[in-house]
């Protein structure tokens, strides 16, 4: 799941437990949106771990060299 649907799922799921006067005989509108904010949620900090803080090492070539003699006069 990534950040912008994270976003999105917490955006739908505060509109219906906030904003949706509707009630169904087998559906609790206000719960289903409860369960989507916290989905989202968890999804949001999953995402943002795995995007900023896990980051995978980048590939670095490091190369020492060792020179006994001084560089060559280039003047």
């Amino acid at each position: 799941m990534t950040i912008g649907t994270s976003l999105f799922m917490i955006t739908v799921g505060a509109i219906l437990r906030y904003a949706v006067e509707d009630s169904w005989d087998a559906v609790d509108v206000s719960t289903v949106g409860l369960i989507l904010m916290l989905v989202g949620a968890l999804g949001l900090i999953l995402g943002i771990y795995f995007t900023f803080i896990r980051r995978p090492a980048p590939d670095r070539v490091v190369e020492q060299r060792y020179v006994d003699e001084p560089p060559p006069d280039r003047y």
